[in-house]
């Protein structure tokens, strides 16, 4: 099961690149969950090459059109026709004038960051050190956590989702994972009311303080290959 892609200010490119870099999945196959964290970090990466593009050195730097054919071209090639090319783009709300566009602001963008850093000082091993030194926080990153988990949810107006019938049923899951642990996806995909189901469970991965406090908790209190207990959460239960 998937969910409708919000409209967004960011163009259907720099969001479908984003979706693919994080989650390896289009945006219209993403939940809600998941398309806000690829909004945000194309957003981000948008806000970043506006700059590049309002720097001086963008003023001189002219994309041919031949860079642009060749960049279309590395992706049509990724098909296996121009049919399978055309309906991906139509999937993603894209066209191949829309993508020549986005295409020219990245080779440009690529461009202008290569003037930049062919200006920067070279910088030797010994001022590398003494800056890690000096700055031991600029180099540290949040652990990450690949999470999946299956989803009962509680909703009253379905009898077997009211709270004693999902309780139960989670718990007849979690049974069944005591015994056959290996077969997490597999439940996942056939018991998981969450759109996570078609991949297993799988939500990706996420940092601390990022899925529902509960989840969380539980996620970074496991060992890698564990399998948590029964959690409940505002939406339903979960095993993760």
């Amino acid at each position: 099961m998937t969910t409708a892609v919000k409209k967004s200010d960011i163009d259907s490119y720099s969001l479908l690149r984003s979706a693919l870099a994080i989650f390896k999945r289009t945006p219209k196959d993403l939940d809600d969950e998941e398309l806000e964290i690829v909004n945000k970090q194309a957003r981000n990466e948008h806000d970043i090459e506006s700059r590049v593009l309002s720097s001086q050195e963008a003023q001189s730097v002219v994309v041919n059109d031949i860079a642009v054919e060749k960049a279309v071209q590395q992706i049509r090639e990724r098909f296996e026709d121009e049919e399978s090319f055309l309906f991906v783009l139509e999937q993603n709300d894209l066209d191949i004038t829309s993508l020549r566009e986005s295409l020219k602001r990245q080779c440009k963008v690529e461009n202008v960051l290569a003037i930049i850093g062919a200006k920067s000082a070279t910088i030797s091993d010994i001022e590398v050190g003494i800056f890690y030194h000096m700055h031991p926080e600029k180099f540290r990153s949040p652990e990450r956590r690949n999470a999946s988990h299956i989803l009962i949810t509680i909703n009253d107006e379905y009898t077997e989702n009211q709270r004693d019938k999902a309780l139960e049923r989670i718990n007849s899951i979690a049974k069944s994972l005591q015994k056959t642990p290996y077969k997490f996806a597999d439940l996942a995909m056939l018991h998981s009311e969450c759109p996570s189901a078609l991949q297993g469970g799988e939500l990706g991965t996420f940092p601390q303080g990022q899925l529902y406090p509960e989840i969380d908790e539980a996620l970074f209190g496991l060992k890698k290959g564990q399998i948590s207990d029964v959690i409940e959460s505002e939406v339903g239960f979960h095993i993760v």
